[in-house]
């Protein structure tokens, strides 16, 4: 197997340019052909994407995942560019990992260790801080590297300095098991917490509502819309982490309900992720009601409802009742010509679609109609027969973006 000398590491404090890796192996398998997404997620952890390559295959090569002509020409663009580091968008076994490094001679790095680094980045509570570490140690002690973004600025990049000895790693794994034991048994003082203030909520009776939805499409900014508050929103993936609950006040129903701010899912979500944040997921998974936030400007928006819908489904949050809440109107090229109609949301299971822009505040009275109707306990069953195809011509527009001028 080739080997190749190191590129120079970035200087401190600019960014590292990558080279973006997308491989289709088929098989009903997720794959972005434009990995814009591989691309927005690279840019929130402050990389510059160069060059992109995408490669099919029946199935990953074992040593080198996209096979030695493939990373001949990865080789090639990191080269051209000067590219610091590869992305995949898949994820890679440590072996391969460690292969790709030796063979283009910058570091590498996958989709899931990129989505650790961002959620390490962006917690702020004690406990998404503890939650995020305890999935990046699990991830880590599989293969004992990092990100390119730590020790390859420090000691000359991952896979081209004198690696340690097997003593050396078998203690490193040692005290990797350790600290994941000792956040293990922190994780599990603040979960109880937690559940205490759960309870205490149910106690007082509130209607709890948690809104859901895929990274970005405006969870935060309808949050604050419709409760006034000063959470965290920005244009940018995993803008917010954190768990926030808020009082929100209903003239339908004469007393407020509880309206929770959950993090956001993403195609191929770290398992141990989802794991980790069991807890802050926990308030979806009971709540009353999820409104469950989709861009209507995505090209990809049916793609991004059904990942949302698969990881409800793995916390056991499916069968909670739902609205839809068609998001971003203001980025539409054309805006239904209605406030409020009914979707299948899967076969035979029709719930409410309601369209607003967060941003400018268009269709929140509509929005909080809806939740004052499930927050009576009126039911969110559509009152007649499915709506017939002709009714589609009002939402033509849904995942068309207006153009840019």
């Amino acid at each position: 197997m080739d080997s190749a000398a190191p590129l120079p590491a970035p200087a401190q404090g600019d960014r590292t340019r990558t080279v973006l890796v997308g491989v289709d192996v088929g098989r009903g398998a997720s794959f972005d052909p434009t990995l814009d997404e591989l691309a927005l997620l690279a840019e929130s952890a402050g990389d510059e994407p160069v060059a992109r390559l995408i490669a099919r295959r029946k199935a990953p090569d074992a040593a080198l995942f996209v096979g030695a002509g493939k990373a001949d020409e990865i080789k090639a663009l990191v080269q051209q560019h000067q590219a610091h580091g590869v992305l995949f968008d898949q994820a890679l076994s440590p072996a391969q990992q460690r292969n790709l490094e030796r063979h283009l001679g910058v570091p590498v790095a996958d989709r899931t260790a990129l989505i650790l680094e961002i959620f390490a980045r962006r917690a702020q509570s004690h406990e998404g801080k503890l939650q995020v570490e305890l999935a990046r140690l699990q991830y880590l002690s599989t293969r004992l590297v990092r990100r390119w973004s730590h020790l390859e600025r420090q000691r000359g990049g991952v896979g081209h300095r004198g690696g340690p000895g097997e003593a050396q790693i078998e203690l490193d794994r040692r005290m990797i098991g350790e600290r994941i034991k000792a956040l293990k048994a922190r994780l599990e003082r603040v979960q109880r917490q937690r559940n205490t203030q759960r309870r205490a909520r149910e106690k007082s009776g509130a209607f709890r509502v948690s809104l859901v939805g895929y990274t970005n499409a405006g969870k935060s900014t309808l949050f604050n819309a419709l409760v006034k508050a000063r959470a965290y929103a920005a244009d940018q993936l995993f803008a917010t982490l954190d768990t926030t609950t808020r009082s929100l006040y209903l003239d339908s129903l004469g007393h407020a309900v509880s309206l929770s701010d959950t993090v956001g899912f993403i195609r191929d979500l770290p398992h141990k992720l989802v794991e980790a944040f069991r807890a802050t997921l926990q308030e979806a998974a009971e709540a009353d009601l999820l409104l469950h936030v989709v861009d209507a400007a995505s090209p990809t928006l049916q793609e991004q409802r059904r990942e949302v819908e698969r990881v409800l489904a793995d916390i056991g949050a499916d069968e909670i009742p739902q609205i839809l809440v068609y998001n971003k109107l203001d980025a539409l090229e054309h805006a239904p010509r209605v406030a409020s109609d009914w979707i299948e949301r899967s076969p035979g299971r029709w719930v409410p679609r309601v369209f607003v822009s967060a941003l400018h505040g268009t269709g929140l009275d509509e929005l909080r109609s809806w939740i004052g109707r499930a927050g009576a306990r009126e039911g969110l069953s559509p009152p007649v027969s499915p709506p017939n195809p002709a009714a589609e011509a009002s939402t033509a527009g849904i995942g068309q973006s207006a153009p840019t001028t």
